[in-house]
């Protein structure tokens, strides 16, 4: 997926989860945060960035904030991305062969998952995360409580238990990562139910990126280690 209209900026401040202050051209601009997650040890001030400006008299905001440089590594902060290239992955037939029916967004009982997705006689509910905590190129995922995360989790291996066949991918929107792993120190219910998924049937499956100021793209896969 590409970005228009990308520009660097130095993060200044954050004053709530939606709205980041970010010097561009010398000046400080308000930039929407599109990603609702802490992310405290990227968004720190002095850190570079990456924005793009929507060019919309109509919005309250004029720029996006996309990437985040993080010592040598690049880090796509935005939350709707990881949907998007997974979107392009499918489409290029890249993770599963065959298909011939996708759905986003699928309900099934309680649960929405982000995809349904047939080929021959496979019937498959996937759901994607996006990852944007890495410590000593361990990628980590969730980077606050997420009871929502554990809810999908727990609806993936109700699938499985009924037949259908079930994915949760985590996109880390970096590169030069060594593994995946779940971060129980943060959320360690979301780690033993991800353990829980595994068991039942539930592939975990995690792919690194491609990340450039302007882009995103799913890059190689991840070694997922579920328990230290």
């Amino acid at each position: 997926m590409k970005y228009d209209n990308i520009r660097e900026g130095i993060f200044r401040l954050r004053p709530n989860r939606f709205i980041a202050e970010v010097e561009v051209d010398g000046q400080i601009e308000k930039c929407h945060v599109k990603n609702t997650g802490r992310c405290k040890e990227i968004l720190v001030p002095g850190a570079l960035v990456y924005v793009s400006y929507a060019h919309k008299p109509e919005r309250v905001t004029q720029y996006d904030l996309v990437a985040v440089r993080k010592g040598r590594r690049l880090i796509n902060i935005d939350s709707q991305a990881p949907n998007k290239v997974f979107m392009e992955y499918l489409r290029a037939g890249e993770y599963i062969r065959g298909i011939t029916y996708i759905k986003p967004e699928a309900k099934h009982e309680d649960s929405r998952f982000d995809f349904y997705v047939e080929a021959g006689q496979r019937k498959i509910f996937i759901e994607v995360k996006g990852v944007t905590l890495e410590e000593a190129d361990i990628a980590l995922f969730p980077d606050a409580p997420t009871e929502r995360g554990v809810k999908h989790l727990q609806g993936l291996s109700r699938c499985v238990a009924e037949g259908y066949e079930a994915h949760v991918v985590f996109i880390v929107k970096m590169k030069d990562i060594r593994h995946f792993s779940p971060n129980n120190a943060t959320h360690p219910a979301f780690g033993a139910e991800l353990v829980k998924a595994a068991e039942a049937g539930v592939h975990v499956v995690a792919f690194g990126c491609a990340v450039a100021p302007d882009s995103l793209a799913i890059g190689y896969p991840v070694p997922v280690v579920l328990e230290a």
